[in-house]
């Protein structure tokens, strides 16, 4: 039964900061009792109260538990290898406890070679009436955000790695995309210092619309290089289907095509 069906059975008649937790080997309904410890990991009851990755030796025996104290459900790993939360925040042993907040969260426990095993969350809230179910409801459209014609050709060809979805791609630089962007566009008038001035003016137009990557400085913070901010506005279209594969067809008169070597490009 899915995670959501399973919740529905109980969410709407349950007090408020109930903990529900669920594993592809297990579930549990937790109220919000203050000392109440949940604790999940390879082995069996009554060791643990959620079994996961019960095959996984990299999993540990009691991999992590979850205290209730102080109006919340404290999240610590206690387990030899990571947890990964949301967005990409991870947990050692030695991570202080974090609280959960109300409505769904996923965990992922680190297990062997490129394994993640999933553990499910669900606090319910005040006025929670638990997940409804929407079978048969039309499927929401990613949030996608507006380029004209020469932002989407600008933001191709620095990010055209993520669109051939490489592994841990890079954006190309600034010389190179305007070497490239110079035999697409002649009449374009580009060089280093106007794609500089395009890239700062989208990073500016589309921070604090709902970005999901960080796109501009942050002044309370070691200032983060501008690359990785380009980086960070690459992955997040393509992550977004604002920017997509047939794109690369915008290139399509640059030599070699989109799978050849960039213009200058060794």
């Amino acid at each position: 039964m899915p995670f959501s069906a399973s919740l529905a059975r109980g969410v709407a008649s349950t007090a408020p900061g109930t903990l529900h937790a669920r594993t592809v080997t297990g579930d549990l309904c937790v109220p919000p009792s203050p000392g109440r410890t949940v604790r999940f990991g390879r082995g069996e009851h009554p060791d643990v109260d959620l079994e996961v990755g019960i095959d996984d030796l990299r999993v540990s025996r009691r991999h992590g538990e979850l205290t209730f104290r102080q109006g919340h459900w404290w999240l610590r790993n206690t387990g030899r290898q990571l947890v990964r939360l949301p967005r990409g925040r991870m947990m050692h042993t030695t991570t202080e406890p974090v609280p959960l907040t109300t409505g769904y969260t996923p965990l992922f426990v680190k297990g062997s070679g490129y394994r993640e095993h999933l553990v499910e969350l669900y606090v319910a809230d005040h006025d929670d009436q638990g997940p409804v179910s929407r079978r048969r409801a039309d499927t929401l459209r990613p949030q996608t955000w507006a380029l004209d014609d020469d932002e989407r050709l600008l933001l191709v060809v620095l990010g055209q790695r993520y669109l051939l979805y490489e592994e841990d791609p890079r954006p190309l630089t600034y010389s190179m995309a305007a070497r490239q962007l110079v035999h697409l566009r002649p009449d374009g008038n580009w060089n280093e210092r106007r794609i500089e001035y395009r890239i700062e003016a989208v990073r500016r137009r589309l921070h604090g619309t709902g970005f999901k990557y960080a796109l501009m400085h942050d002044r309370s913070e070691e200032r983060p290089s501008d690359n990785n901010l380009l980086h960070n506005l690459l992955k997040g279209l393509v992550e977004s289907t604002t920017l997509v594969p047939p794109d690369l067809n915008l290139m399509d008169d640059a030599p070699g095509g989109p799978e050849g070597a960039p213009a200058g490009q060794p």
